[in-house]
């Protein structure tokens, strides 16, 4: 699938692969050409992706080929293993977690986890977590806490689940139940928005020492298209509400809500999840080996200083 504003670079990028056909099939040297067109599509990924509109970031966070949090996980851990259920009432598919190895490193690894296919999509409910789902994620970090394990928690939803159930069984309790227990949490925690991070539910598993995100990607109260059915009752100004709700990685560290921004390759992370990947575990086993410098209670302060000064002005 091509976004619009993608369509230049694949339109160069298929006369260079004709190209490069044309040399294999005959004797015409267009070695000369080729580079130029390869520099020419450098340049404009570069110039297109570095100033993107934030409406077009939020496209891009949602590329039908950007990885999901299991394809991270699989990507960055040498073994993994899933863990099901919050020991109540079910195993909730859209919020997914278990201890992944890096090198000697054990991590419990939670976060939201969307479909590829429609019947994949209905299974992890479209990434949108039930109570169950954020009982489970506080279970596993309860566990990561009991043998003294990192955290890393994996932020990819368009919010949590708004069905009449999920009421019923108590989705505000179970979201601020972990906002107060992931505060104390005595291991070091850290945040990363991979995709979307939408309102309550990304917000439920985001409390953490280090709240990163990867570049292309937005964090916000609301998505674009709520906010313009909102206030213009219609979603054809979603572009306009996505500039007004100022939810960039750029925009949240410019306001203090980040602690820092993954790079992604040229053209988002969908379009080489080694490199993107790569970057991320870089960070993250970064990140925990400056906060295992620390003790607890140095943490468990200094995260509640970051989230007690947000939205604070003199």
């Amino acid at each position: 699938m091509q976004l619009e504003f993608e369509k230049p670079i694949h339109e160069l990028e298929s006369k260079l692969a004709d190209m490069k056909e044309l040399a294999k099939q005959s004797d015409v040297d267009v070695s000369d050409a080729v580079k130029q067109l390869e520099a020419k599509i450098k340049l404009l990924k570069k110039e297109t992706f570095e100033n993107l509109t934030r409406w077009q970031r939020v496209q891009l966070s949602r590329h039908p080929d950007r990885p999901y949090t299991l394809d991270y996980i699989y990507e960055i851990t040498d073994e993994f293993i899933e863990l099901h259920g919050d020991r109540t009432v079910r195993d909730d598919k859209a919020m997914i977690g278990g201890f992944g190895k890096i090198g000697n490193q054990t991590i419990m690894f939670v976060g939201q986890q969307k479909g590829r296919n429609t019947k994949d999509r209905q299974l992890r409910n479209f990434g949108m977590s039930n109570p169950e789902g954020y009982r489970k994620a506080l279970r596993l970090m309860r566990l990561a806490e009991k043998f003294n394990k990192p955290i890393v928690t994996l932020i990819d939803t368009p919010g949590a689940y708004p069905g009449l159930e999920a009421e019923e069984r108590g989705q505000g309790e179970a979201i601020a139940r972990n906002l107060l227990e992931m505060f104390m949490l005595k291991v070091p925690v850290i945040c990363i928005i991979v995709g979307e991070g939408a309102s309550g539910g990304a917000l439920g598993i985001a409390i953490g020492d280090q709240v990163l995100m990867m570049e292309n990607t937005w964090y916000s109260v609301i998505s674009p298209e709520s906010c313009s059915s909102i206030l213009w009752r219609s979603w054809d100004y979603k572009e306009q509400a996505a500039e007004a709700l100022k939810l960039t990685a750029k925009d949240m560290l410019r306001n203090k809500l980040i602690d820092g921004i993954i790079k992604e390759p040229a053209g988002g992370a969908h379009t080489d999840i080694k490199v993107a990947a790569g970057e991320l575990k870089k960070t993250i086993l970064k990140h925990i080996k400056e906060l295992e410098t620390k003790n607890p209670r140095e943490r468990i302060n200094a995260r509640m200083e970051k989230f007690g000064s947000m939205g604070v002005y003199n």
